[in-house]
């Protein structure tokens, strides 16, 4: 396997003088404001899958047309506007464009519940998009900044907690917020006109983001760490490159394992309402409440593993403790979906749902402790881009697609299921282990320009 040292046409060399680490007080503020704010994305993305039916109605949509809204108009502008974003934010004040971000996203959060049409609604979920893409790359890089390798896989851990905390509580509280606001009836406003429930909730959600991007005037810019001064001029896409076996190679794990996440999130309702009989109602409670109380505390033992395992001197800790989340994960995802019983179906799902937690926490940790600061942002969008791409646009329809044309149709959804993610995450594993020596190599030259960083 080729280590990246020598594949590198020009060594990297870190400027002389090292910087302080920020206080811890500082840091965690700014790490909790960070996850309120991804909390708050989430919520603002889940809430428009439990408004399907009053918006098909009430704008006179077709089910494609609605997919379009949840898929093109968000996804497509928050996965490519990443990227310049992501230059943006590795050149620039983070704090000032994630609190632009917040703004914009808020702003079109509620612009939506003023939106009187498909092409109005569409637009602005564009903006959604648009405004959420300014957060993730330039969190990553934040955190990173805020504390010291052998803390920081803790800190990113408590972040990455946010979309499950987003997703959970809009499945468990979300469906009910939304049938008090539909029985209080339409709104009246002045200048704006009557606006229907499902308005009201888009506004109702939207507006608090102004509070939390108030936030980011008192969060400091801490100062940059692992800055290299030579080495970098060609660019982050032929940096990654001279070191393939480590970026692609784990990139393209995280991403398969993506295809099994994002399928059971996709799939795992209408297996429990088509095998178990349950109404939506009682999934999204069931759901949500495992997504939070078994997916989020796996975030942050994945984390504190990770810590522990590098304090002891294990280079290769983040990918390590991965490929065991991995390993731990594949009877669990495998199960789930096939057992008779609703409730040992439910405890495999949690147990899934721990360890994919658990693997979820390590991606930032492993592309930030490999990255010079001034391509930390744009090598966690180009990920997010690569991933969304192969989750998203891969899992729930290979999914649907083996159960519709080999397995005999939608009762056989739970065993495509079973198939999709045992498959993908051995897969994944198998990468993830392959990349380890890269992962170590690269590792031990980011130790050249961020020694003081220990």
């Amino acid at each position: 396997m080729t280590s990246p040292t020598d594949t590198a046409s020009t060594p990297l060399t870190a400027p002389a003088a090292p910087r302080l680490w920020p206080h811890a007080g500082w840091a965690w503020f700014a790490v909790a404001a960070l996850m309120v704010a991804y909390t708050s994305s989430f919520i603002d993305r889940q809430i428009l899958s439990l408004l399907v039916e009053p918006i098909r109605k009430n704008l006179t949509i077709t089910d494609t047309q609605f997919s379009l809204l949840a898929g093109l108009a968000f996804s497509l502008f928050y996965t490519v506007m990443g990227v310049p974003m992501a230059k943006v934010a590795d050149r620039g004040s983070r704090r000032i464009i994630i609190f632009f971000g917040i703004v914009i996203w808020s702003v079109m959060t509620v612009g939506c519940g003023l939106a009187n049409s498909f092409w109005a609604l569409f637009a602005a979920r564009i903006g959604v998009g648009i405004g959420e893409a300014t957060l993730s790359p330039a969190a990553y890089s934040m955190i990173s900044d805020y504390f010291p390798p052998r803390r920081r896989a803790r800190a990113l851990a408590v972040y990455s907690m946010a979309p499950y905390l987003g997703s959970g509580l809009a499945l468990m509280i979300g469906g009910g917020v939304i049938d008090l606001i539909a029985k209080a009836g339409e709104m009246r406003l002045p200048i704006v006109g009557v606006l229907e429930p499902w308005q009201q909730t888009f506004v109702l959600v939207g507006a608090p983001g102004l509070l939390i991007a108030a936030l980011f005037l008192i969060v400091r810019e801490p100062p940059r760490h692992g800055v290299v001064s030579t080495g970098v001029q060609s660019g982050v896409l032929k940096f990654m490159w001279a070191r393939k076996s480590t970026f692609y190679t784990m990139i393209l794990a995280f991403s398969v394992f993506g295809m099994a996440g994002i399928s059971y999130l996709s799939w795992m309702p209408a297996v429990l309402i088509r095998t178990h009989g349950w109404a939506p109602a009682q999934v999204g409670v069931a759901y949500g409440a495992i997504l939070i109380f078994a997916a989020t505390p796996g975030v942050l033992i994945g984390g504190w593993i990770t810590d522990k395992l590098a304090a002891r001197g294990r280079a290769d800790a983040p990918l390590y403790t991965a490929v065991l989340a991995l390993v731990a994960a594949i009877p669990f995802a495998i199960a789930t979906p096939l057992l008779p019983d609703a409730n040992w179906a439910l405890a495999s799902l949690a147990a899934f749902s721990f360890c994919a937690g658990v693997m979820n926490s390590l991606p930032a940790t492993a592309l930030q402790s490999v990255s010079p600061n001034q391509f930390r942002a744009q090598v966690t969008a180009i990920y997010f881009l690569i991933g969304n791409l192969i989750s998203l646009g891969l899992g729930p329809t290979l999914v649907a697609a083996i159960s519709d044309s080999l397995l005999g149709g939608p009762q056989h959804i739970g065993t495509a299921l079973a198939i999709v993610s045992g498959v993908t995450i051995t897969i994944a594993s198998l990468m993830l282990i392959r990349a380890l020596p890269a992962f170590r190599a690269s590792v031990a030259e980011a130790s050249d320009w961020q020694g003081h960083s220990k």
